[in-house]
């Protein structure tokens, strides 16, 4: 193989890993969002500070997950492969992010 087809599969594989975190944070976020509206609805959100509760541990495990990607595959974060990795990240997430503003504008009638 070649080094530039070896770099192209290295960025797809970054591409596709950092999607997947990125998504997979998108939907734990958007199940604590939707218990929040839950929460709100009915009345029970009596404290300010309780808004999103658990959101500094989600963070922290997204965290966690990109080490541990890190560490697993060091191969990725190489030569500028990680640049990729973070796009994925950012692409994952921010497709949830729209899916969810989809949904919500599906629901208000707009």
């Amino acid at each position: 193989m070649t080094t530039s087809l070896i770099d192209i599969l290295r960025s797809l594989l970054g591409l596709t890993l950092g999607g997947t975190i990125g998504l997979g944070f998108g939907l734990i976020q958007d199940a604590a969002h939707r218990r929040l509206v839950k929460r709100q609805d009915s009345g029970r959100l009596n404290n300010g500070w309780a808004v999103m509760p658990g959101s500094m541990r989600r963070v922290a495990y997204l965290l966690v997950a990109l080490v541990a990607v890190q560490i697993a595959s060091p191969a990725l974060f190489a030569d500028g492969t990680q640049w990729w990795v973070s796009a994925g990240v950012a692409g994952g997430y921010g497709a949830m992010l729209f899916w969810q503003l989809r949904r919500e504008r599906r629901g208000s009638g707009a």
